[in-house]
């Protein structure tokens, strides 16, 4: 006999296929979540930061060496401690510089630099070699404890207009979890001309530009929201992409992770 903890389970399994296979039906530009947990990769990143351009091309460099968007997402965060000492990043904001604060004081020492990459939530430093692919591919072996759907409606001259589900596999870890939602934007370039990168063009791809969260998942497993993403004046929309995942606020442990680049067409 099934306990009542996995009759619970594959109820909420059912229910989301069934949600999304309604959803699957509508023209849309979409993507949903596989069984699989995708690694949430984000890198803590500034333009007066000498050592971060390297960063920067390695974390544009992820899908050129192979990796897939089921298997990383990837997320640029600019903060904005760095713009006192003579360069202010045109794309920082600081509900970065607070995110990586706050996920840094999960953890004990307390760490705080850039360029800082964190995997699933935890600091991690050997970005640079082979324990990346490694770890990857461990994250990736696990089933996801999480589903998630993304939708692209439209894109409005200031707001990329955005549908998002999320539903966790498990009940129990609903007081814990909230999701978080991003707008991101790839091939954008600065000419530097002050502080540590003066007289350098540095160039970024997946530069998180408007960022929701944490959203609670309330009374129950399931969650669904729409929300319009504001744009700057100017932003190209084939650059354009989406990006949400599940995290675990008391532990920082990210559940699942999907991105959505703006369809073509």
């Amino acid at each position: 006999m099934k306990s009542k903890h996995a009759l619970a389970t594959i109820a909420v399994a059912l229910a989301f296929a069934f949600t999304f296979a309604a959803r699957a039906a509508e023209p849309a530009c979409s993507a949903t979540s596989g069984p699989r947990t995708a690694a949430l990769v984000e890198l803590y990143t500034s333009e007066g930061c000498d050592s971060c351009p390297a960063a920067d091309h390695w974390l544009s460099s992820l899908f050129g060496q192979g990796f897939r968007p089921d298997q990383v997402v990837p997320l640029a965060l600019h903060v904005d401690y760095w713009d006192y000492i003579g360069w202010k990043d045109p794309f920082a904001k600081g509900e970065f510089s607070v995110r990586q604060r706050k996920l840094a004081q999960l953890k004990r020492p307390v760490i705080v630099y850039t360029p800082q990459v964190l995997l699933q939530g935890q600091d991690f430093r050997r970005w640079s070699d082979g324990e990346f692919a490694e770890q990857v591919t461990r994250i990736n072996s696990r089933p996801a404890r999480a589903r998630i759907a993304l939708a692209i409606r439209a894109i409005a001259p200031d707001a990329i207009h955005a549908e998002l589900s999320a539903m966790l596999v498990d009940p129990a870890e609903q007081k814990n979890a909230a999701v978080y939602l991003a707008a991101y934007e790839n091939k954008l370039a600065s000419d530097v001309a002050a502080g540590e990168n003066r007289g350098r063009r540095l160039e970024h791809d997946f530069v998180v530009r408007e960022w929701i969260g944490p959203i609670g998942f309330g009374e129950g497993p399931k969650l669904e929201e729409k929300r319009a993403l504001p744009l700057l004046p100017g932003t190209n929309a084939k650059n354009l992409g989406v990006a949400a995942f599940v995290q675990n606020r008391s532990t920082s442990e990210v559940l699942q992770a999907l991105m959505l680049p703006v369809c073509e067409g």
